[in-house]
């Protein structure tokens, strides 16, 4: 499991570039309908030719994460390539802006997030950023979040999982993992690699109700994270809104009031 590493390392995000190292994600349209369709897309090497060599990683060669720019309508999907290096997949769309990440290692070289914008025509209401919160509910399972994410440096989230009040102890392996997170930095979406500690069947790593991870944030600011878990053969994703500061959080403090520090809130580029 040290293969999921990022090359430039851990604090900074992936995601916001649609071309990198030479490697291109290109989408066949970037206008698609809203309800469920097949997307198709394909990335490009530094040869210019279409990528159809990839390590695997979290047993998947490629992962495509799609979500709407207010942060609503998280999908993690897994793709299928065709032999002409043509992937597709099946996203539930509703109108609005959206950006879809392609979590992929090119065989030879790191793992890479490339990012690219999607319209789907329609009316849009965009929803406001959820309140941060330590609990998420997902049907009878409630998911609380224990930790801090930190700006620049990694930290521990432990996730734990339950079911009606009862403490869920059978999760089931999902990616290599009892659980996947995604992070997204509210603002611009950059894309934070998030490990997980442990995997099933080390000997040391129980299937619940606590998962561990270690994430670092690149900036002080709002993120949404996302939780995927397997429990009785059903994927659920839990959905989080986090604040990273540099100070403690305080009990019932009101957002913004953490003395502003201008180096972790503006990142012009």
């Amino acid at each position: 499991m040290k293969d999921h590493h990022s090359s430039h390392g851990d604090a900074y995000p992936g995601g916001l570039l649609v071309s990198e190292h030479g490697y291109t994600l290109e989408l066949d349209s970037t206008i698609l309908a809203s309800d469920r369709q097949t997307v198709t897309f394909r990335l490009i090497g530094p040869d210019g030719k279409v990528l159809t060599e990839f390590s695997p990683a979290h047993e998947q060669d490629l992962h495509l994460l799609a979500v709407r720019r207010d942060t609503t309508g998280f999908q993690h999907v897994h793709p299928v390539m065709d032999e002409s290096g043509t992937w597709s997949v099946d996203l539930d769309l509703t109108p609005g802006d959206w950006r879809i990440f392609a979590d992929f290692r090119p065989t030879g070289h790191g793992p890479m997030t490339l990012g690219i914008d999607a319209s789907v025509p329609g009316q849009y209401e965009p929803q406001p950023l959820p309140a941060v919160t330590r609990t998420a509910q997902v049907g009878e399972y409630t998911v609380t979040l224990d930790g801090e994410l930190l700006p620049g440096e990694p930290s521990e989230l432990t996730l734990s999982v339950s079911r009606n009040g009862r403490l869920v102890t059978d999760l089931q392996p999902y990616l290599a993992a009892y659980g996947h997170l995604v992070a997204l930095r509210v603002g611009d979406l950059g894309y934070l690699h998030v490990h997980p500690e442990g995997e099933p069947g080390d000997g040391s790593t129980a299937p619940g109700p606590e998962i561990l991870f270690v994430a670092a944030a690149p900036s002080a600011g709002f993120y949404r994270l996302y939780l995927d878990f397997q429990h009785e053969g059903l994927v659920r994703t839990a959905e989080f809104t986090v604040q990273a500061t540099r100070t403690a959080q305080v009990p019932g403090a009101t957002s913004g009031s953490t003395p502003g520090h201008d180096d972790d809130v503006h990142s012009h580029h």
